[in-house]
């Protein structure tokens, strides 16, 4: 098609930008060859040199721009979460929930979003095999009238830790060796040393290592959020949430000795072959919730802390509630485009939603948007899958850094009384919703307490099967194999014997290792020990508390002596409520 006959500069940036979506759905057949500055080219493979012998002329700028952009294809891939397949569709909310939230995604039947999903392993590189043993990641972009609301989840309820600064040290063990370069697919020491001394980790390790530790690709797995948030109402009545997605075709599994059959790239197939076939794969959504009280009580009376990401929710007492679901019916024209620069982020909330005090969850808030800057760019929300869809046209006052598309025109790029811009006034009163927090400055670290290994025995005891249990011991004692240190068992089979002597009694006849008789008579590097009464040991890493400090034996749990205060809203600048 003929260019616009107007040359101006409007008329080009419009025609620019409105034909993203034609050129998503181009074929080759519809295009032109071309250099980068859009001159049509005979063939791809010419070069200009002197002579048919001759060394090449740096004037051949076709072969420049082509070897220029190749040496810079490849962005920064995830630190984490690195292998992953993504796809498009809807959500659609079946029960509305106005008095428990004013989002507007739940505040009618029938309302509809688009959204974008990708699905993860957690450790591995990008090109690692798909059915690792490893946590999935379950994040869904959900683009509502309200800005866009992501849910950062994963596929086990819980995760390996509560406290935010050990993540990067995690991580580490889950990936290469720093000297022989190694995964612990072939050396598991770095990964049972961190266990090993951070047994707070092991309801993830319980459920790693059973039958969810390799779901049988994406389609057949549930998601959850893991973290504790907030549903505020119009009233500014507030409860805690958790975040549920069910899958509607069940669950599945491949066992270990199973996954070897597989391709490295099964889960990725599956899931777009099966939405090219037209079987569109849906996840209910549901919640679960509970008042601040109640949350003070299950931590008095039955050390579930709502703050804890290694802690859940007893469905007995909380049930799920069914709220919509999403269906994922569109593959991406583009995986680089739709799924690699696609970025999820914890803090990435709409009115009516709010994060809790969890303090993983508070420095989630912060680490996700940082590394979409350092992998993308300043302004990867910009890129169309990352950009909102409001019922509203917005501005702000960011503006310029690298491959700034939309730079919001002439318009002032600070707070202007010349040219104001509109305000639409805060829906949530925040002071009533996070309280108020009165206190000194204090260092936190977590402390191992008997509670934290009821949830691991009740999956030992009352969840798996007594092959489930074979199969566990299997997975357990094939990946100690690998571990080159054998003190590392020793205190890892103590920590399996918190949850059920069963576990440690078959663990050391498969292993041929004796393990400690429990965690009393042990000191962690990572973690107090609440559960000893030497006091040498209760520390962690022998460490010497400032005169006058105690541990911190409410773990973070909400209290009502400063996490539930509440305090009145007062009136800020530009007529505002703060």
């Amino acid at each position: 098609m003929a260019p616009s006959a107007d040359t101006s500069f409007a008329a080009h940036s419009s025609a620019q930008f409105a034909s993203y979506e034609k050129d998503r759905q181009l074929t080759s057949q519809d295009t032109i060859y071309a250099t980068s500055n859009g001159v049509p080219m005979p063939h791809p493979y010419e070069t200009q040199r002197v002579g048919e012998n001759g060394p090449l002329l740096l004037q051949d700028f076709h072969l420049i721009d082509l070897l220029s952009h190749f040496d810079r294809e490849r962005i920064p891939e995830r630190v984490v979460h690195a292998k992953g397949s993504g796809a498009h569709g809807f959500f659609e909310c079946t029960n509305p929930i106005p008095e428990l939230t004013q989002a507007d995604i739940f505040s009618t039947k029938g309302k509809k979003c688009p959204v974008t999903a990708r699905f993860s392993t957690v450790g591995g590189e990008s090109g690692s095999h798909d059915c690792a043993r490893d946590p999935r990641g379950f994040s869904v972009k959900f683009r509502t009238e309200d800005g866009n609301w992501d849910m950062v989840a994963n596929n086990t309820p819980v995760f390996f830790l509560r406290d935010p600064a050990k993540f990067p040290h995690f991580i580490h063990t889950q990936k290469r060796d720093p000297a022989t370069h190694l995964t612990h697919a072939d050396d598991s020491t770095m990964f049972w040393d961190y266990l090993s001394q951070n047994p707070e980790s092991i309801h993830q390790v319980m459920i790693l290592m059973g039958d969810r530790g390799i779901p049988d690709g994406y389609r057949f797995m549930h998601g959850y959020s893991g973290h504790t948030l907030k549903f505020v109402n119009k009233q500014g009545d507030w409860v805690y949430t958790q975040v549920h997605f069910k899958s509607q075709q069940g669950t599945k599994f491949i066992t270990q000795e199973d996954s070897a059959n597989y391709s490295p790239d099964y889960s990725q197939k599956d899931l777009f072959e099966a939405i090219e076939r037209g079987e569109y794969p849906k996840w209910d959504v549901s919640i679960q919730t509970m008042t601040s009280k109640q949350s003070e009580e299950v931590w008095r009376d039955q050390g579930i802390n709502v703050f804890d990401l290694t802690h859940v929710w007893p469905q007995g007492q909380f049930p799920l509630t069914k709220v919509g679901e999403f269906t994922l019916n569109e593959n991406a024209r583009n995986y680089f485009a739709e799924v690699e620069q696609v970025a999820f982020n914890p803090s990435h909330m709409i009115p009516g939603i709010e994060p809790s005090a969890d303090p993983v969850l508070q420095s989630r808030l912060f680490s996700y948007a940082d590394t979409h800057r350092h992998r993308l760019g300043v302004n990867y929300q910009q890129l169309p899958v990352n950009a909102p869809r409001t019922a509203y046209k917005f501005g702000n006052f960011q503006r310029d850094g690298q491959m700034a598309f939309f730079n919001q025109g002439s318009r002032p790029n600070y707070l202007s009384s010349i040219e104001p811009i509109k305000f639409k006034a805060r829906t949530v009163d925040l002071d009533k919703t996070h309280g108020q927090f009165v206190g000194d400055a204090v260092t936190f670290l977590s402390e191992i307490q008997p509670a934290d290994f009821n949830a691991p025995r009740a999956l030992w005891q009352r969840v798996f099967d007594e092959s489930a249990r074979e199969r566990f011991i299997n997975n357990v004692s094939g990946k100690m194999e690998l571990c080159k240190d054998k003190e590392i068992l020793k205190r890892q089979i103590a920590i399996f014997r918190e949850v059920d002597d069963d576990i440690a009694k078959r663990l050391e006849k498969a292993t041929g290792i004796k393990g400690y008789d429990g965690i009393s008579s042990l000191s962690f590097n990572g973690t107090h020990n609440g559960m000893t009464k030497d006091s040498k040991l209760m520390t962690a890493n022998g460490i010497t508390l400032a005169k006058g400090t105690n541990l911190g034996h409410n773990n973070g749990a909400p209290c009502g002596n400063g996490t539930h205060l509440h305090s009145n809203g007062v009136n800020g600048a530009n007529g505002i409520r703060v």
